[in-house]
């Protein structure tokens, strides 16, 4: 029954409400790239995978499968969603802008907790705002889990319950309001919904909120009926995200905004209560940095499936045997001011740019090295440390 309801507001309102384009979608995000994803996890090696197989479990409208297509060109791609009406815009997307090839990008009408009709398993697995809108999270997460190759990686986002405070009471006003309307007339449920806001005072918090967090994406009604109609959602807390992730299986990469937990980005004015802070466990350090931040809305999230290698940059022998390769979510290159994985402005040394430029074909880094007199050892680190660079294994 869940499912059924949030598949008829998708076949209402396809999510996200992107048009379609025939042209390639601009930028990139790293989190979609098989390669970028796989350097995030792994401190930045390279995967020695090169045509993985990668799902879109819960492509909506297909924007992610396009940014898929498009940053992975060697791999085959499933596509999976309950709403048939979605499922028809992403086919369209995927029709305009991937070029015909080889390699095979399919689309099902599918529920995760079917994902067992899928043949194999899957390099790469993403699946962004879905889990908390099925009737049961970990049982889903679990499915996905089971699709997920060795060495693989699943790339997840979830709601966060505190910073979502004012969308769950939205939520529920304007439930109450709709008890009397047919369940599947989203469009009703808009209308009353945008109604309700401009009713409210103008220093009501919950409109505060709303014109300060989220009316930009709003102005479309697919986007308004995402947040406030949904018929189903389970949001979280560090302490019941992490009680799923153990309950799978599956080992926790990292969060891929790892800017947003930091510690120092909250306490920085006062070292010795920072210092305090660091001494607690990871996952305590994770619950104190939600609690203190409550603008924190969502878990955007990388789990694997073991084993999986970590560089390691002490390890110098490996280092210098192993072949550097520019990050492919860099933009502006070939220029010393370049855009990183992240859209920040990242300005090369001169050693460093001169690193960059010899990063073409078999080189290993202690031949680059040899030929540079004024890169060393810590112009790679810099490099890898900033993501400009990943590093493909070589032969000892």
């Amino acid at each position: 029954m869940i499912e059924q309801s949030v598949a008829q507001l998708y076949d209402a309102f396809p999510f996200p409400p992107d048009p379609v384009l025939d042209v390639s979608p601009p930028g990139y995000n790293w989190r979609w790239s098989w390669q970028s994803a796989y350097g995030f996890c792994t401190g930045g090696w390279l995967p020695q995978v090169k045509n993985p197989r990668i799902l879109d479990a819960g492509c909506g409208s297909g924007v992610s499968t396009e940014y898929l297509a498009h940053l992975n060109p060697t791999a085959d791609i499933t596509a999976i969603d309950i709403s048939a009406g979605t499922l028809a815009v992403a086919q369209e997307r995927i029709k305009k802008t991937v070029p015909k090839s080889d390699r095979s990008i399919e689309f099902h009408q599918l529920s995760l907790f079917d994902l067992e009709k899928i043949e194999g398993k899957f390099h790469l697995i993403n699946s962004v705002g879905v889990i908390h809108h099925t009737p049961d999270p970990t049982k889903a997460l679990q499915c996905l889990a089971d699709k997920l190759e060795e060495g693989g990686l699943l790339h997840i986002f979830v709601y966060a319950e505190i910073g979502r405070w004012e969308i769950r009471l939205m939520q529920e006003a304007i439930a109450l309001l709709c008890q009397t309307q047919p369940n599947s007339d989203f469009q009703a449920r808009v209308k009353l919904g945008r109604e309700l806001f401009a009713s409210l005072p103008e220093d009501n918090r919950l409109v505060q909120r709303e014109k300060t967090r989220w009316s930009l994406e709003n102005q479309k009604d697919e986007c308004f009926a995402d947040m406030y109609l949904h018929p189903h959602e389970i949001n979280f807390t560090v302490d019941s995200l992490f009680a799923m992730i153990d309950a799978v299986g599956l080992e926790f990469a990292g969060f891929s905004n790892p800017e947003v937990w930091s510690l120092a980005r909250l306490l920085s004015k006062n070292p010795q209560l920072l210092a305090q802070a660091e001494s607690l466990t990871i996952r305590e350090k994770y619950r104190l940095i939600e609690l203190l931040d409550t603008d924190i809305a969502h878990y955007e999230f990388f789990l694997y499936r073991p084993p999986l290698p970590r560089l390691n940059l002490q390890d110098q022998q490996q280092i210098l045997s192993a072949i550097p390769v520019r990050h492919p979510c860099i933009h502006g290159w070939e220029s010393q001011q370049l855009f990183d994985m992240n859209y920040q402005i990242v300005q090369l040394t001169d050693e460093e740019f001169s690193f960059m430029q010899m990063c073409e074909g078999d080189k290993t880094i202690q031949q680059i090295l040899a030929d540079q007199t004024s890169a060393n050892w810590q112009t790679v680190e810099g490099l890898v440390a900033k993501h400009m660079i990943l590093l493909q294994k070589g032969t000892n």
